[in-house]
Order: C-alpha cells, then structure tokens, then sequence
C-alpha cells in the first residue's frame, strides 16, 4: 500500500512537472521520507529524478539548448558530487530540518529572482552552476531557482522544459555515482528509485499536451504551495 501510494504521488508528480518544468522533487520528497526514511529517501529520489529529467530531454530533445547545459554542467557535476558526500555524513534529522527549511526560503527566493528579470549568460550558468549544484547534492532538489536562472537565459516553452531538464539530468548522474561508490545504493534502494521514475516519466508524457496552457501567475501559485506544503512536512518529519 505505501508503494502504491508513492506511485500515486509520482504520477501526479511527473505530470505536474512535465506541465511547468519541475517540482517532482518538491511533491514526492516528503512522501519518500515518510515511507522510507531520510537516509534512503535522498539516493531514491537521486534516481527518480535520473528518469524524469531524462523522459522530458527526450519529449523536447530537438529544443535542447546544449551550449547553455554545458556550462552549467561543468561546475555543476563536480560540485554536486562534492554535496552528496557532505550529506552522507550529515544525521538523519539535521537533514529533515534543512530539506524543510530550504523548501520554505525556495517561495520568497524565487520571486525575488522572478522580480528582477535578469538576463543571464554562460559565464553566469558558470557560476550559478556550482553553487547550486553542490546545493542539490545536499538538498535533492533546486527546481525553483534553476527555472528562473534558465529563463533569464532566454529559454522558453520546450527549449527551457528541455534544456533545464537537461542540465538537472548532468547534475543527478553525478550525485547518484557518489552515492553508489559510499554504499548509499543497494540494490532495494535502487529498484524502489526505479519504480519511482517509471511513475515520473509516464507522467511526463501525459502532460505534454498540456505543456504552457497553465497562467503564469497560476504556475507561480502553484509552486508557491507545493514548496510551502513540503517545508511544512518534512518540518514536521524531523520535530515530531
């Protein structure tokens, strides 16, 4: 029945996500914790996330902008190799605290980008690709900022979907190989990752078809809420 339940969840995950270019992490993170533990839910995720990010390069692969994943990769991979390995040291419950209090500062952190509209470019995605790539080692997920970040690039409907997801996708490969090489992933956790993603990606491909028909300010709504029920949660995970 808990399997199922997160298959329920990441279905609708990977449908929400496929629709505004990411937030699975932010639905289905909570739930993993609470099934499976903090320790177990990060690299399970790691791996969903592999498959999510991958079924919508391969919905939009021709809009994909590779120069600008590129140089986010570059920094982005090593440092989130060097944040999964923080994590792995880090105590269970000092991990549900920041999961919690990161997803809560993600609402105001984003509309301050948002409100601002820079316009980036790759010496920027350079840059940005470090810091929040060793962000995402620790915290799994970091979708709110990296949307902003790639649509001050310039990117929008399928090349921004594709070319963000694209970029997570380089990032995500780099921390699951740490936790593999620490012993992070046995085999349970790496089937219950796989189930998860499945659930990700036919979700995915449901929404293409509703891909930007949602209001901007309805999207922003919604975010808003999932970041601020997930903060909520994991909050409460750790202090109950």
């Amino acid at each position: 029945m808990e399997l199922l339940f997160v298959l329920g969840v990441g279905l609708a995950a990977g449908t929400i996500s496929g629709i505004v270019g990411f937030g699975s992490s932010i639905m289905l993170m909570p739930v993993l914790v609470i099934v499976f533990g903090p320790l177990h839910a990060v690299p399970i995720m790691a791996i969903a996330a592999i498959l999510a990010n991958l079924s919508r390069v391969l919905i939009w692969w021709r809009e994909v902008d590779w120069r600008a994943v590129a140089a986010y990769a570059i920094t982005g991979v090593p440092a989130a190799a060097l944040g999964a390995r923080t994590l792995l040291v880090l105590p269970p419950r000092l991990i549900e605290c920041a999961l919690g209090i990161f997803f809560l500062l993600m609402i105001p952190a984003r509309r301050w980008l948002a409100a601002r509209g820079f316009r980036l470019r790759l010496p920027h995605l350079l840059t940005l690709g470090a810091v929040i790539g060793f962000l995402t080692g620790i915290v799994v997920t970091t979708g709110p900022i990296t949307a902003p970040i790639f649509l001050s690039y310039g990117l929008v409907k399928g090349a921004f979907i594709a070319t963000e997801a694209a970029a997570s996708l380089a990032v995500y490969l780099s921390k699951t190989a740490v936790f593999r090489h620490f012993g992070a992933l046995p085999l349970p956790v790496i089937t219950q990752g796989l189930i998860t993603g499945a659930s990700l990606m036919v979700g995915a491909w449901l929404a293409k078809r509703f891909v930007l028909r949602l209001h901007p300010d309805r999207f922003r709504l919604l975010m808003d809420a999932l970041m601020l029920l997930s903060g909520l949660t994991m909050l409460y995970t750790a202090l109950r």
